[in-house]
């Protein structure tokens, strides 16, 4: 992508990633990305905001080739999709220096083999004069790493907030053109990265509340002319009151856990339960991440392999266990043929969801009327708990 217009003194360096399917290993990007870079003028000095995936630095160089001499680059975040070039930067723009937060310093020394004299700590609330503009310094810890702050441009109100509001999503346009669209994988990426900071996130939106913010400018995704758009959806991603909804990762060999499944999620619409089966033979991890954000309840339903639950599920429940989403509430049901330790295996696993676990339902082989029935009474069960919370009458 060519260089793009924010405003008079803020150019769009970054690229866009098409192509790219799987991020760190885990996560899944079914609408590409973007590694967004920013160049600010000011009268006096110009600095860039954050770099690019090394693997598209042609971009950023052809996007920087006539830019004049940068004189500061900000790394908002250590992590090396947005810090990986500084060291080639910086070797283009001799006596340039490094600004980030206290904690990143030693992580881009460590990451990316820095000499320290390039780099300059900046305090929160910290300014910086660029002639006549100037920026500001905000630590965001926890957006998802500790060392992680924002620049906020105080002439033209504009945040540049690096992953925290960010989104898997590769579009042409560098604004948010339909909020509709960008609502899903904004929700994915605040699914699969911060729900586990969701305090520390409460504490960032507090504090930038204090500020009048223009343009939010994330370093994936595009850049919202409406703030309030995603400010709001992070409020509510991030409070600690569920919603009336059962996520339901599953797995099935033979088709009797399916079946066990399909009777709870009927079980549970005849309540006035949403619920969500999701297959992990076949599943997208972030679907299951977003909907694990609201549910109030999760239900593991899981084949046995050997004397122990189906490895799919066991990673939904590692990945549940990481994320520590606000579930109140966790079952587990599944079928087995000899060996029975489903439930406890599964339930081992999370040590960090603080739920209140309700009675498994598991049988041996295909299930009988008296399992099924069993699965009802589970159903009326999670009923019950939903609504002692006040999510259904």
């Amino acid at each position: 992508m060519k260089p793009q217009k924010i405003s008079d003194r803020i150019d769009y360096v970054g690229a866009v990633d098409w192509d790219r399917r799987l991020f760190d290993g885990l996560i899944p990007l079914p609408d590409g990305t973007s590694y967004n870079s920013y160049l600010v003028r000011g009268s006096a000095k110009t600095v860039l905001i954050d770099t690019v995936e090394p693997a598209k630095k042609d971009i950023l160089f052809e996007n920087l080739r006539g830019a004049g001499p940068i004189h500061y680059i900000v790394a908002n975040h250590a992590e090396q999709d947005h810090s990986g070039l500084l060291p080639e930067i910086l070797a283009l723009h001799p006596g340039a220096k490094v600004l980030c937060s206290a904690k990143a310093k030693p992580m881009l020394v460590d990451h990316l083999h820095l000499d320290e004299s390039v780099i300059e700590v900046v305090a929160d609330g910290r300014t910086l004069s660029l002639g006549d503009r100037t920026l500001e310094f905000i630590m965001t810890p926890w957006v998802h790493w500790p060392e992680t702050m924002s620049t906020y441009l105080r002439e033209e109100k504009v945040l540049f907030s690096c992953d925290f509001f960010g989104s898997h999503l590769a579009q042409s346009d560098v604004f948010v053109t339909d909020e509709a669209g960008v609502y899903e994988p904004a929700k994915r990426y605040y699914a699969e990265l911060m729900l586990p900071f969701r305090a520390t996130i409460r504490k960032n939106l507090e504090r930038l509340a204090g500020y009048e913010i223009a343009l939010i400018a994330p370093s994936h995704g595009p850049v919202y002319r409406r703030p309030a758009f995603i400010l709001e959806a992070y409020r509510d991603w991030s409070s600690e009151e569920p919603k009336n909804g059962v996520a339901i990762p599953y797995t099935s060999m033979h088709g009797s856990t399916e079946i066990m499944v399909r009777r709870l999620v009927e079980a549970l619409a005849g309540h006035g339960i949403a619920a969500c089966p999701i297959n992990m033979a076949e599943a997208d991890i972030g679907k299951l991440a977003v909907d694990l954000i609201d549910a109030a309840t999760v239900v593991f339903g899981a084949s046995a392999v050997h004397v122990g639950p189906h490895p799919k599920v066991a990673f939904a429940a590692l990945l549940a266990n990481a994320l520590k989403p606000k579930t109140r509430f966790a079952a587990v049901i599944g079928s087995f043929g000899w060996g029975q330790k489903i439930a406890e295996q599964l339930i081992a696993l999370l040590p960090n969801l603080k739920v209140e676990f309700l009675p498994p339902v598991i049988c041996r082989g295909l299930p009988r009327p008296a399992d099924l029935e069993a699965v009802d009474a589970l159903a009326a069960a999670i009923a019950a708990k939903h609504r002692g919370l006040g999510l259904i009458s």
